[in-house]
């Protein structure tokens, strides 16, 4: 029997109830070559709870997979992720690099293929300041890939407000230009702790921070390896500070980030920690996986074993 063969077989032998999220740019006619069996049925849109669907395929990239996290580890089903997306990092970091991946993985897993795996995702919780002292805790926010303030949250801002078809063509890459002349480098302290030791980071008074980046995945921006060691399911986050560094030279060394090769720079300080505080001089805004999220001072932390996904 052919591969072809016993993967029809395999399929046309499910019953199995799939739940489709349909990002920016997508529509029914992707789900076609996945609507391989009519034993399979499917719906469009998250499912209400987990009694209502086996799994889950969510068609877009890192921001719209960002903004379903919430509801994806509360479901607790197995999610495949279909790049369809202007950056598509975290599919990458699965190995899911185009849409064939997608549908490779997909017919070893609902042929009984054991290929879906737990994977960790990190937690940005705003710190409450004296003045909201007495207010009530606000809520973390769930990431999959990088997350992170400075020069790289302007460039994010700058991005998000390109077309679609631009920001997926190196968009990144374009805001970058204009996003350093208008940036200043601020102060900022990082206080790191595992397993409760907390130490603090990145203190020295004349020291001026461009980038601070905490991960969970390697990569950001459509492929920059800002944090090339960074592993999903670590129980760790990459951290890479940018600081001392002028403006030419960092334009200079943004190249390097998408081979991982600027960790060798002197300016460059690269750790890991499974949680950190983190503080600036005045409230600046934080994004991750190409979102905003709120504005420091945050608590970073990881939610070990939050998401189950279908990987190759």
């Amino acid at each position: 029997m052919s591969t072809q063969e016993f993967n029809s077989v395999s399929l046309n032998a499910l019953n199995m109830r799939v739940s489709a999220i349909l990002g920016p740019g997508s529509t029914t006619k992707d789900l076609k070559r996945f609507q391989e069996t009519s034993l399979t049925s499917w719906m469009v849109g998250p499912p209400a709870s987990c009694n209502d669907a086996d799994a889950i395929l969510i068609f877009g990239g890192d921001g719209t997979i960002h903004r379903h996290l919430t509801q994806l580890v509360k479901l607790r089903l197995p999610v495949l992720v279909v790049p369809r997306g202007s950056g598509n990092d975290f599919a990458r970091a699965l190995k899911i690099r185009s849409h064939a991946d997608a549908l490779i993985a997909w017919r070893k897993f609902v042929a009984g293929g054991g290929n879906a795996k737990t994977i960790d995702l990190g937690v940005i919780t705003p710190m409450l300041s004296e003045a909201t002292a007495n207010a009530s805790a606000p809520p973390g926010r769930y990431f999959c890939c990088v997350g992170g303030v400075g020069l790289d949250t302007e460039v994010n801002r700058r991005a998000n407000l390109l077309p679609r078809w631009l920001r997926a063509n190196g968009g990144y890459v374009l805001s970058l230009p204009a996003a350093l002349l208008q940036f200043s480098p601020m102060k900022i302290k990082i206080a790191i702790g595992e397993n409760g030791d907390e130490r603090a980071f990145a203190t020295r008074d004349d020291k001026l921070t461009m980038v601070a980046a905490f991960a969970n995945a390697p990569a950001y921006g459509g492929g920059m390896k800002i944090a090339p060691h960074a592993l999903l399911d670590d129980g760790k986050l990459d951290i890479c500070v940018i600081s001392d560094m002028d403006k030419f030279k960092l334009f200079c060394l943004f190249p390097t980030i998408y081979f991982g090769q600027h960790l060798r720079v002197p300016q460059v300080d690269y750790f890991q920690t499974d949680r950190l505080k983190l503080e600036t001089e005045y409230p600046l805004d934080v994004y991750a996986d190409g979102e905003y999220i709120c504005k420091t001072p945050i608590e970073v932390s990881v939610a070990r074993q939050a998401l189950t996904v279908i990987v190759p």
